[in-house]
């Protein structure tokens, strides 16, 4: 089984590859992500919500990763298609059993609504 450090890694390598199906393998059945632009619950709809966001990622660039026993907090920088500048942004998620369950983006969107 993974650890929780390992469990996010592979996560933001699914992104690197831009492939959201292997995302099934580290994700719970009844994640529920929840960031400044959505709440989505379940791994069919995460995963469909991945499929949209990897279609304008152009790199993660993570910068730190804090481990905290089942909890994971990664620092990166996303650049995107639609915005000039990268968005420094963490997400913390909480691992059980090799998979996240719980999944908080944080960043500031203003970059994304053009204000």
């Amino acid at each position: 089984m993974r650890t929780p450090a390992e469990t996010m890694t592979a996560y933001f390598e699914g992104w690197r590859r831009h492939d959201a199906e292997s995302l099934r393998d580290v994700l719970a059945d009844d994640v529920v992500f929840d960031g400044p632009m959505g709440h989505v619950e379940g791994v069919d709809d995460n995963v469909a919500s991945l499929h949209g966001l990897l279609g304008t990622v152009t790199g993660v660039d993570v910068k730190h990763v804090f481990v905290d026993g089942p909890d994971v907090c990664t620092v990166y920088d996303l650049h995107t298609t639609a915005t000039d500048a990268p968005m420094l942004t963490v997400n913390w998620a909480h691992v059980v059993d090799g998979r996240a369950r719980t999944i908080r983006a944080i960043f500031d969107p203003r970059p994304l609504l053009g204000t």
